[in-house]
Order: C-alpha cells, then structure tokens, then sequence
C-alpha cells in the first residue's frame, strides 16, 4: 500500500485553518482508498524542525567519517526528514500564505530536505513523486488581480518543489478566506465560498485519482 507523507504548516488549528481543512478532506479520502495504507503525519507548527544550522548545512558537503559532533546530530534530523520525502509515494503539503509566503516553519523542513548530491541536482532521490499543495490565502492573487505580483507562494514552491526537487506538483487554492472576518471584504463571501467549495471537492477528486493511480 502507498504511503503519504502529510505536511500542515498552519498556526490556526483544525477548522480554524482553511488549508488544513482541505488537507485533512484530502487525507480523510486518501485513506478510503488505502485503508491499509500509511500516514507520515507533520504538523510543523506544533513540532517545527528545526532552521538549517551552519553544522547542518556544511555536514551535507562533507565525508560523513569527517563530521564533527555537531555536524553528526544536525545532519541526523536533516538524514530523517530527507528518508521521510523519499519514502513517501504521495506528498500532501498545507502552504498558507502569511506576509505574501509561505510560513517560516516551512522554509525550514524544506531547507533540511533540499540537499545537492541527493534530492537536488543531475539525479533527485524523490524525482517524480506526486505533491499536492493546498495554497490558502486571505485575498486573490490568481493571474489578472490587482495583486497578482505579491504571490510568492505558487511561484517559490514550484521552483523549489518541481525545479529543484524534480517533483511532480499540484495547487489547490482555496482564495479569500478573510472575507468572513473582514467588514471590507463582506462583498466577496460569495467567492470565498465558492472558492471553498471547489477546494474541497478538488481535494476530494485529485486525493481518488492519485490514489488509483498509485494502485494500477
């Protein structure tokens, strides 16, 4: 049975937090096709990995025999995280967009993960795997919007997922979810819910179809 590796960077908790109520719709399908399957579960807001060190960034460039203490433990927990990426055959990953990117916790575990000579480079380790982004954000910044070139999220982790790491990505992206919150946006709930709406039935279809492809 496939294994998915499930990622949640939100602060908010549980509903609160509009790209982990779609992951979680995502998952909750995702293991209706695999009742046997496994869940590689990180909430990066509750158990953050930790930022990218000197010793942690160095060790990746050196002899493992020559690694000093410091250099072995950090480069342990980049090694783990790394194995959990290769291991996974479906990637699921929430990516709210805080201050126009993506959340500090996230820039970390992928810093630990992008590493030259093994995930990046001529021949990456996790080449092909199948990630499924889901993208939240408070306003629009789809193609056309008077904020289109503030979006740092979609265009960063294509770059680095599917350039750098030779992944194979998807976006969901569930837009204005502040417009419930905000008196000035109460004209654009209708869009919210409808983006909402397709967020969630999105993730339910893409979760089936990868499912049944993992399985042929």
């Amino acid at each position: 049975m496939a294994t998915l590796l499930h990622i949640d960077s939100s602060l908010f908790p549980g509903a609160a937090s509009s790209s982990r109520a779609v992951t979680d719709a995502f998952r909750r399908t995702w293991q209706e096709q695999h009742p046997g399957g496994a869940v590689i579960y990180r909430d990066l807001a509750v158990n953050p990995v930790p930022h990218i060190t000197a010793d942690a960034h160095t060790a990746g460039f050196a002899d493992p025999a020559s690694h000093t203490p410091g250099q072995a433990t950090a480069f342990a927990e980049r090694v783990r995280l790394i194995e959990e990426l290769e291991q996974a055959d479906a990637v699921l990953i929430g990516a709210p967009m805080y201050n126009y990117t993506i959340p500090s916790t996230l820039k970390a575990w992928l810093d630990n993960v992008i590493l030259f000579g093994r995930t990046a480079g001529e021949t990456p380790s996790a080449k092909g795997t199948p990630v499924t982004v889901v993208a939240s954000r408070g306003g629009s910044y789809a193609p056309g919007t008077p904020r289109e070139s503030y979006e740092y999220v979609q265009n960063y982790l294509t770059a680095v997922l599917a350039d750098a790491l030779a992944l194979d990505v998807d976006f969901i992206v569930p837009e204005l979810t502040m417009a419930p919150q905000n008196p000035a946006m109460s004209e654009l709930v209708p869009l919210f819910e409808a983006s909402r709406e397709r967020a969630f039935q999105d993730a339910a279809t893409k979760a089936k179809a990868l499912a049944e492809r993992l399985a042929a």
